[in-house]
């Protein structure tokens, strides 16, 4: 440990004893990506419990130079909460700040402290009859504070965008330990610049997200669930705008699956879809809170099977039999682990250039990656395709990646959809990023945090 004994007596004193971590066993939650990918070592571990802690503890840093490491449920999948492994950094933990503040039903908006779990605060809003519509794979374990700075997507953002569509208001402590109080709970509000939008997906690399006040929706009283095969994602993209022209905005999730992913969650799930196969498979879920949606949704598989853009298809009769649809796209991720070793991409491309990009990348690695099997599957809607490629264990993941992002590249496109950049992506931010833009961040990350201290390495090189 690179630290000294004044510096944890004084985080000691301010937090008590039982809030600073600094014992090698209980020091592993804290050190690790969800994926393993980035392992480190905290000079020690502070828990705080309110934000006046987080801010003495930011202050107490800055006074030390010492680098701190924001970290909420710590599940995100680009290495951008956990320290690295010179030992000299510390991780604060805000799982002690889990309070839900307020629910409130008529002005649709949620209060949440940064640890509170983000299934806590779904539950909390479905509980007064409000929708908190933000879905994710990990909403058992991931946090508000976690979901804010990485301005996390999902399954529902073709409907109700990215977490930055449903942020009213943040408190947020700065890098230099003050506290930026901008827990509003207004709709409108246009008194001069929205800084909160400065956080929203700063995976804390600008400031710490203490509390958020996220807006809610009426939750919908009806839904429906299908699974489609089709021939190839030009026609997922005719099915697509048929949805779209009878279902309209009732649309919440239009998933695209491969014929590998369904493949792969056969093999190690022993999951099968209940429809013949098909190279691609197309899974719509739509909700309202009017009656008469599933007729629609009838009427909408009917004239795609009469049109002859849906191969096959079934809609759920029951909440359990959509459950069941639903596993098959929630386990390809397992499942193409226990397949072997991937390269993983979260791409998004203009929507209606999917089908050209995914030609042109999977021509691009026939030709530079030979071997290489993709296993391509995501959130279609919004653009967004995961494009994870499975190799053998001799091949190069950089040279992989170069490949897939430089035809991501040329459809204009990002390299990260919704997962952020962390520390996985950082040296391919500044290959395909352009340079005024990166001269933007920096001077912002200047004027923030001159001395580099909050979250370094994530997002910028140095």
């Amino acid at each position: 440990m690179n630290i000294s004994a004044d510096f944890l007596q004084r985080l000691t004193s301010a937090l008590g004893p039982a809030s600073v971590i600094t014992d090698g066993p209980d020091l592993e939650p804290y050190s690790v990506d969800w994926r393993r990918l980035f392992p480190g070592t905290p000079a020690c571990v502070v828990r705080p419990s309110s934000t006046a802690q987080v801010a003495h503890i930011v202050q107490v840093c800055r006074e030390a130079g010492v680098p701190l490491v924001p970290q909420g449920g710590n599940t995100g999948l680009a290495g951008g909460a956990v320290p690295d492994p010179s030992g000299t950094q510390v991780v604060l933990s805000l799982n002690r700040m889990a309070a839900v503040r307020n629910v409130d039903a008529v002005g649709m908006t949620i209060e949440a402290e940064a640890g509170c779990i983000l299934k806590v605060a779904q539950d909390a809003a479905s509980a007064v009859g409000r929708l908190l519509p933000i879905s994710l794979a990990a909403e058992g374990s991931a946090t508000i504070g976690g979901v804010v700075a990485a301005n996390a997507g999902g399954v529902n953002v073709l409907r109700y965008g990215m977490t930055r569509s449903l942020v009213l208001g943040l408190e947020v402590v700065l890098p230099d330990g003050t506290v930026a109080n901008g827990l509003r709970r207004l709709r409108k509000d246009n008194a001069g610049y929205d800084w909160k939008q400065l956080f929203i997906g700063s995976e804390g690399t600008l400031g710490i997200v203490t509390a958020a006040i996220l807006r809610l929706l009426p939750r919908p009283k009806h839904s429906v669930t299908a699974l489609l095969s089709v021939a190839d994602p030009a026609a997922a993209l005719r099915l697509l705008a048929l949805a779209q022209d009878e279902l309209g905005d009732q649309i919440s999730a239009f998933e695209l699956i491969s014929a590998t992913s369904m493949q792969l969650v056969a093999k190690h799930a022993g999951l099968k879809a209940p429809i013949a196969q098909g190279d691609w498979f197309v899974l719509i879920e739509a909700a309202s809170s009017l009656p008469g949606l599933r007729e629609a949704a009838e009427a909408m598989l009917g004239a795609a099977f009469e049109q002859e853009i849906a191969l096959d298809g079934v809609i759920a009769e029951s909440g359990a039999q959509a459950a069941q649809l639903w596993a098959l796209r929630e386990h390809v991720t397992e499942s193409e682990a226990r397949e072997g070793k991937s390269v993983k991409h979260d791409v998004s491309v203009p929507l209606t250039e999917v089908p050209r990009f995914l030609d042109e990348a999977g021509e691009a690695l026939a030709a530079g990656a030979p071997g290489t099997r993709v296993n391509a599957f995501g959130h279609l809607g919004d653009g967004n395709i995961h494009y994870n490629v499975l190799v053998d264990a001799g091949q190069d993941a950089g040279v992989v990646n170069r490949i897939v992002h430089d035809v991501v590249a040329a459809f204009g496109g990002s390299i990260s959809a919704e997962h952020g950049i962390g520390q996985y992506r950082v040296g391919e931010l500044a290959r395909y990023r352009a340079q005024t833009e990166l001269d933007l961040a920096r001077k912002l990350k200047r004027a923030l945090d001159p001395d580099g201290l909050l979250n370094p390495g994530k997002v910028l090189s140095p």
